[in-house]
């Protein structure tokens, strides 16, 4: 069996140190960032045994373009099967699906077959679901589910994901708080307690978070995309004035002297590491958090569109539809619906 790729599978203490703009610009991303839906359940099986790789969880998500499926191994050790590469898990091990990509889990050869999603009570729940598989003393215990994102509707991040983020704790110094996080979930799952299904969402958020970092601080040196953008010194900059003063009327002239480049190598490393354009970049940017304020705020959409840069609000609905596929009127139904 194929391996899945080495630099998918990381412990955080291998990670380099993260630069000013890196911090600057993942803030302004992070502070986007809204859950707007999720799902969390706990999985138990033992002996031999494997789950169907569909239905997904992300099926299960209001959408499936900003859903991320996860799975964080609690308790023994299991096999994870995705695009015909084959990955071990063991205790205190995270793995994330930004793109929802279908796989399975399983123990041991020729298990059976166990459908968890499937196996779900109807909600609302009142607790997390616990699922138990088999009465076999090789027992392995999963934390699975979705986050429902908003920020996996900015191009740049969501391409600049992997298919799968793998991120070990175990043993890895700088990641012993990412480990308690895990242990405070299982504790609201044993001892349930008033707020115990509220506190879940945010320690999962805490949990996505981390995970987006640690991609970032591993970018490796010479890497094109959004994520090694970060880690050059000038593009870091340049990208940290735009999404600190998204409102200011940017030109190329006023970025290339705020990073002390010429007009012609910012955009000419913009097209080589984030294969796009300064402006073109911030017109994305302001479409992005045009779509969080129409989905969170009542403000009407001629205020948004002149708050992103256009000077009709007929200029802005053709962008915004260019950009996310609906309309902004439509966009802002589906927000309310979910």
């Amino acid at each position: 069996m194929a391996g899945v790729p080495k630099e998918l599978i990381e412990s955080p203490e291998r990670a380099g140190a993260a630069t000013p703009a890196d911090n600057d610009v993942l803030s302004a991303v992070l502070g986007t960032i809204r859950l707007s839906g999720s799902l969390q359940f706990c999985f138990m099986p033992t002996g031999a045994w494997q789950t169907d790789a569909a239905p997904s969880l992300a099926a299960m998500a209001p959408s499936a373009t900003n859903s991320m499926p996860f799975h964080i191994v609690v308790e023994g050790a299991c096999w994870l099967k995705m695009d015909g590469a084959e990955v071990a898990l063991s205790a205190g091990d995270i793995v994330a699906f930004p793109f929802g990509t279908g796989h399975q889990l399983g123990a041991g050869n020729d298990g059976r077959l166990v459908t968890p999603v499937r196996d779900l009570p109807p909600k609302p729940w009142r607790e997390i679901p616990v699922l138990h598989y088999g009465d076999e003393p090789q027992r392995v215990r999963l934390l699975c589910g979705y986050l429902h994102c908003d920020a996996l509707n900015f191009r740049p991040l969501r391409n600049a994901l992997p298919q799968l983020v793998c991120v070990r704790t175990k043993g890895a110094d700088e990641a012993r708080w990412l480990a308690a996080a895990i242990g405070q979930m299982v504790a609201e799952v044993d001892r349930p307690r008033t707020g115990g299904l509220s506190m879940l969402e945010r320690l999962t958020e805490i949990i996505f978070i981390e995970l987006l970092r640690h991609q970032i601080v591993a970018a490796r040196p010479g890497a094109t995309g959004w994520l090694a953008a970060l880690a050059e010194p000038s593009l870091g900059r340049c990208l940290s004035l735009i999404h600190d003063n998204p409102g200011r009327d940017w030109s190329l002239q006023a970025l290339s002297a705020a990073c002390g480049l010429s007009r012609s190598t910012l955009a000419e490393r913009f097209e080589t590491i984030l294969d796009t354009s300064p402006m073109r970049y911030l017109r994305e940017w302001r479409l992005y958090l045009a779509g969080i304020e129409l989905g969170t705020t009542a403000r009407s959409i001629a205020a948004i569109a002149h708050a992103a840069g256009y000077g009709t609000e007929a200029a802005f609905n053709r962008a915004f539809s260019r950009a996310h596929g609906i309309p902004p009127a439509a966009w802002r139904q589906n927000a309310r619906r979910s």
